[in-house]
């Protein structure tokens, strides 16, 4: 589980975040949406430990990530996968040597890796993209391979910072598909988005931020 408690975050005089309450319980995918500058990727960051609070806490099953420092930083980052709205893929290698690097970090054997990269290859349906350029893929391919990328390591939690934005509408559509399938499985999902289209055909739970503070949690 995921808990915000009274967690604010403040850039010189600016509030990013202010007292801001919000839980996410495990196994749960929602939304969270904003206006510009609302807050979400201010959240996004101290969640993941880029950043951290100026007030308040931050729980993840239970434990106080104030207290995640060091060497622990790491080993907790990888329980999140995260997919960007730009994918952030590296052109000079193929596409599965792209979805294997966090496996290769992270100290994975070759054979483990293999057989990793092939289930995430089929999760998003590019198995047979293994080993082409993504120079060669489209926009909607490019980012079915950095959401391959992301949960290759079998994360706990996927998070997703505006991973429709540079998609149309069919392809966003798709693209939240596939977070539904992987939270079918028991990851805990949670998506940034301004995409009112696509916050419109949701059916999960829709939180918004609104100058730094939750304005709204229900279904969207």
């Amino acid at each position: 589980m995921i808990e915000f408690d009274r967690v604010s975050r403040r850039f010189g005089q600016q509030d990013a975040l202010r007292n801001l309450n919000l839980q996410i319980d495990d196994g749960e995918m929602a939304l969270l949406t904003g206006h510009s500058g609302a807050g979400k990727s201010t959240l996004l960051r101290l969640l993941l430990l880029l950043d951290r609070p100026t007030g308040g806490q931050i729980l993840v099953d239970g434990q106080s990530t104030q207290q995640i420092q060091g060497n622990a930083v790491g080993h907790y980052r990888r329980r999140f996968g995260v997919v960007f709205q730009e994918h952030r893929l590296l052109f000079d290698r193929n596409v599965r040597d792209n979805i294997a690097l966090p496996l290769e970090i992270a100290g994975f054997s070759p054979h483990d890796a293999n057989r990793r990269v092939r289930a995430a290859l089929d999760k998003v349906g590019l198995l047979a993209k293994e080993r082409a350029d993504p120079n060669g893929l489209s926009g909607g391919e490019q980012q079915r391979v950095a959401i391959a990328r992301a949960v290759v390591a079998r994360p706990e939690f996927l998070i997703a910072d505006e991973p429709t934005g540079n998609l149309d509408p069919a392809l966003s559509a798709e693209i939240m598909t596939l977070f539904e399938a992987f939270n079918q499985v028991g990851v805990t999902v949670l998506v940034a988005t301004h995409d009112l289209s696509l916050i419109a055909r949701s059916r999960h739970r829709l939180m918004t931020l609104a100058a730094g503070q939750l304005m709204q949690a229900g279904v969207a």
